[in-house]
């Protein structure tokens, strides 16, 4: 018997969908599943990859929320059969570690982006460095993310990144709303590389840091950013659906 963990977001379409299937389907933890299936939208889909990655479980989300990149249509029906003719990708995280100005240090995992955000009126003033070289003396924006390919359609995309390819081993840098240098429009990495992000300034333009838009540290002075290759998280899509197809068919919308 296919056993199958179900988790949804507190939406009420995503907490109706739960009962239905758990009565259909049976109740297994996600610890004695074959496969998680995660109910709600790209949000609760990230909560959920968080949250079992010391898990070697697939996970299925069906969309029970609004974007839905991440997400597979919900349907009650046949979902054994379309687990086990689903494609899965793999991915891997960033791991964030956040210095503040009182001497702390906070370390996060990221599967869409790490991002600095300015925390005040004023922009922030950034010194970046790549596997310690400083490549940028000074970057004046609003802020500056590190993107993986799977979340480059994401915050990344929002803030006028580029869309990455799945399997190109390969991370985005973009800034957000650059000031100095006019509209720079960020870079391209190996995944390999360690990114550095100094602010200068910092209690004159306070910043920020979020892995996935959570974990919020503030008064950060320094943030390392560098893949997590030792974890890796398994998302299944429907076939002729994955994320590779998907991050091409963005770039036509």
């Amino acid at each position: 018997m296919t056993k199958i963990a179900f988790m949804a977001s507190r939406a009420e379409s995503a907490q109706n969908a739960f009962y239905e299937l758990e009565r259909i389907y049976g109740r297994y933890n996600p610890d004695e599943a074959d496969f998680i299936v995660a109910l709600g939208g790209d949000g609760f889909m990230l909560h959920t990859l968080h949250g079992t990655q010391h898990l070697d479980v697939p996970v299925y989300g069906m969309n029970r929320g609004t974007v839905g990149f991440l997400m597979n249509e919900y349907t009650s029906e046949r979902l054994v059969e379309r687990l086990e003719l689903a494609e899965e990708e793999v991915i891997t995280p960033l791991a964030m570690r956040a210095i503040t100005a009182d001497g702390e240090t906070h370390d996060a995992l990221a599967i869409n982006e790490v991002s600095l955000i300015r925390a005040g009126p004023q922009v922030a003033k950034l010194r970046i460095s790549v596997d310690g070289r400083v490549r940028m003396e000074e970057l004046m924006a609003d802020g500056a993310l590190v993107s993986t390919p799977a979340g480059s359609t994401a915050y990344n995309y929002s803030a006028h990144g580029p869309i990455v390819p799945i399997g190109s081993e390969v991370l985005a840098l973009t800034a957000m709303s650059a000031f100095r240098p006019r509209r720079w429009r960020g870079a391209l990495l190996p995944s390999t590389a360690e990114v550095r992000f100094d602010v200068l300034q910092p209690e004159k333009r306070p910043v920020m840091a979020e892995a996935d838009s959570r974990s919020a540290v503030k008064n950060v002075v320094t943030v390392l950013i560098r893949s997590e290759p030792g974890l890796r998280h398994r998302i299944l899509f429907d076939p002729g659906h994955g994320l590779e197809e998907r991050l091409i068919r963005e770039q036509f919308v």
